[in-house]
């Protein structure tokens, strides 16, 4: 493979032109990520029928997927770095594929973990935990490429309308789940698993088309033979590795408080999160609900979620709500959990409709949220060393939750007890976000103070020191950042 990565030396973003196509790609890009692997449940009962797998191994498929994701971040931003997104994205869309259409051949649950949860799977951080699947690290490496080099390439197009580009692209996600839940059904009754995995294995390779249209922003500067020798030479170093894993494992982060409570309600929200999802559609077969009507469901979920996530931002946006912004993190948290909650009381397709758009709600709002809560806990310069940790430590409950909630299939036969599972874990974790919050806003604001008395007392006792200071400070002011004056989401 060609080295072309994308120069590193800063060009001032177009915020527009070939940016909005860049937010197209990334968009289907994006789309494919996260919706295949909730989509991907419409076929789990016939794969478990044909394969004669238990809930539990069946629901494994996604979750290896889904934690292939949240693991690679790091992976993925390396090879973004090298080679750039446009080769990293087309590469990742080549892989998940050829990878999909490949398991229309399995003959085992195995081969599904290997080419469906690993070379199809989402974003691409460090070695993940799953690394105990050996092979499934390898489907992981598809889809897995495609976020973090979309996100990527639209911040190098973006600067003041980067929030909207990102939504625009973010969106494709539900946008996507929308399209597949449906069409899996379709592609289900007409042509089986197995010809239905061969065709989305086709549909897939349009991220390759996605990735082809990020060509790289602005016109990098001539340089030297010698200048790019040492270039390659740095970053080829032992040191220069040593510097990339600091920066993505900055482990002094875990001495913010803050950050530690955000981490515990994240990851037990994100042990429920998914496992609905996967089973929605059985679980309402079960109910008399016809298989099409069933697939519908899902569908709706994607369509509140579009309207939900834009909405989310505007009024995270507001002055009052953004000094508060944890609370409402909480509270869309404690929604979910008793969405779940109610599902299994609610009797009727109606009622499965009224569940379906809460769910669609409250999912919609933590992950509109998600990012700007951490942002707003740890500030921008520590927020990509952040984002690594977070994702890494957060597809432990990813892998674990929907196992977990087939086991509990396999052994009560019904359904109802993973919703009560998953609705009690993630409202725990809401409570804990709320209560935990108000805890920490309260102890932050005597805590600056004393800061600042502590401060003020210092430039007491060196007068003479503070006014070099000052004096320095007026003779050379600092350029002001752009990107923290815009805002960076």
């Amino acid at each position: 493979m060609a080295s072309a990565p994308e120069d590193p030396v800063a060009f001032k973003p177009i915020d527009g032109g070939w940016g909005w196509v860049v937010v197209f790609g990334a968009h289907i890009s994006i789309g494919f990520a996260y919706s295949l692997p909730k989509a991907l449940s419409i076929f789990f009962k016939e794969i478990q029928d044909d394969l004669g797998t238990s809930f539990s191994e069946i629901a494994l498929i996604s979750s290896v997927m889904l934690a292939a994701v949240y693991g690679g971040g790091p992976v993925s931003s390396l090879l973004v770095n090298r080679y750039g997104c446009r080769t990293v994205v087309m590469v990742g869309g080549l892989m998940s594929g050829l990878s999909v259409a490949a398991a229309s051949l399995a003959t085992s649950i195995s081969f599904l973990y290997l080419f469906v949860g690993i070379i199809g799977g989402r974003r691409a951080s460090a070695p993940t935990p799953e690394v105990l699947l050996e092979g499934q690290n390898l489907g992981g490496c598809g889809l897995a490429f495609n976020l973090n080099a979309s996100v990527t390439i639209i911040s190098k197009y973006f600067l003041v309308r980067r929030p909207l580009a990102n939504g625009l692209a973010m969106a494709g996600s539900p946008v996507f789940l929308c399209g597949l839940a449906p069409l899996n059904q379709y592609l289900l009754n007409m042509f089986g698993w197995r010809g239905s995995l061969l065709i989305i294995g086709g549909l897939m390779l349009n991220s390759c088309v996605a990735g082809a249209l990020m060509r790289p922003a602005g016109s990098p500067p001539v340089r030297s033979l010698a200048g790019e020798q040492k270039e390659m030479e740095k970053k080829t170093g032992f040191r220069s590795c040593v510097k990339n894993v600091q920066t993505f494992m900055d482990l002094s982060i875990f001495k913010d408080r803050g950050f530690v409570i955000y981490i515990i309600g994240n990851v037990m929200f994100f042990f429920g999160a998914y496992a609905p999802f996967l089973f929605l559609a059985e679980y309402a077969i079960t109910q008399g609900v016809d298989d099409y009507s069933a697939a519908f469901l899902l569908s709706i979920v994607g369509f509140v979620d579009i309207f939900t996530r834009p909405a989310t931002g505007l009024l995270a946006s507001c002055k009052w709500i953004r000094l508060r912004i944890q609370y409402l993190f909480s509270f869309a948290v404690i929604l979910n959990g008793l969405s779940h909650l109610l599902c299994p009381l609610l009797k009727g397709y109606f009622y499965l409709v009224v569940y379906a758009i809460l769910f669609g709600w409250s999912f919609g709002m933590v992950f509109a949220l998600i990012f700007e809560c951490l942002l707003d806990l740890i500030g921008i310069q520590r927020f990509p060393s952040a984002v690594g940790l977070v994702t890494i430590i957060e597809c432990f409950p990813v892998l674990v939750g929907p196992p977990a909630a087939g086991f509990l299939v396999d052994v009560l036969q019904d359904y109802k007890y993973l919703f009560f599972m998953c609705g009690t874990v993630i409202l725990t974790g809401g409570i804990f976000l709320l209560v935990m919050n108000i805890y920490n806003y309260h102890q932050v604001c005597p805590e600056e103070a004393t800061i600042d008395l502590e401060q003020n007392r210092k430039n007491s006792e060196n007068p003479d020191q503070v006014t070099k200071q000052d004096s320095e400070n007026v003779t050379e002011p600092a350029e002001p950042n752009a990107e923290t004056a815009t805002g960076d989401q």
